[in-house]
């Protein structure tokens, strides 16, 4: 059996069957990101409560498996060539568990070329922009007074949706089939609910985006990966 007893990080998040895959994670849109991936491919794993406070993610065990201080990462304890690996940042992760279970990342180097475009338009683009978008309008309204901050992240945002939605024009998903682009991409528009920013950016005008939300919550394995590991410890 796999020792996963080397990786510092399991000394303050103890891993109980060491054969499975091993997340550190919390349900914000990156972390949910890898929960609903891992539900969907159908791959073993346990699931770590890691919360975005500083006493986890700052944390010297947490900070020995990510410098990034960032969830999701993972463990793998079947990784290439037969070693655990330890992998951080969200793309990067769901490319990796699309390739090892050879589910949800196209059939063909032509599909995958769209499905990678699509993953990096939602880590360079979409996440970011509605990040941004979340501290200012959630959180900093009261403490900026320059209004130029707000209003920037709120045209992008409207320009990203407006772009998603004519990509989505007569198809259910952003590269054809059922992706790990959908999963990348989706949790990050449900953010917008806790940001309270969905009229702000005209969400419900994108009625080809709000039918791509509803489709993606309506799959049973999204419906327990938003939920990986639970909010609530």
């Amino acid at each position: 059996m796999t020792d996963l007893s080397d990786f510092f990080v399991t000394k303050r998040w103890p891993v109980e069957d060491p054969a499975k895959l091993q997340l550190f994670s919390f349900p914000t849109p990156n972390g949910r990101k890898v929960g609903v991936a891992l539900e969907e491919m159908g791959l073993p794993y346990e699931a770590h409560r890691v919360t975005v406070s500083d006493a986890d993610v700052k944390s010297p065990e947490f900070l020995s498996l990510n410098p990034n201080n960032k969830i999701p990462a993972i463990i793998d304890p079947d990784g290439p060539d037969g070693a655990p690996l330890a992998l951080w940042e969200s793309g990067a992760i769901l490319i990796y568990l699309a390739e090892k279970s050879g589910k949800f990342y196209g059939n063909s180097n032509r599909e995958r070329a769209i499905i990678n475009q699509w993953l990096m338009w939602q880590m360079g683009g979409l996440g970011p922009m509605l990040g941004q978008l979340g501290f200012f309008v959630k959180f900093a309204s009261s403490k900026v007074e320059d209004p130029l901050p707000r209003e920037r992240f709120i045209a992008e945002a409207k320009r990203l949706l407006a772009v998603l939605d004519g990509a989505l024009e007569g198809k259910d998903w952003v590269a054809g089939d059922y992706s790990i682009a959908d999963m990348a991409i989706v949790p990050w528009l449900m953010g917008l609910e806790f940001y309270g920013a969905e009229e702000l950016v005209g969400l419900p005008d994108c009625k080809n985006v709000t039918a791509y939300i509803a489709r993606f919550q309506a799959r049973p394995a999204v419906q327990t990966g938003l939920n990986v590991p639970p909010r609530e410890g």
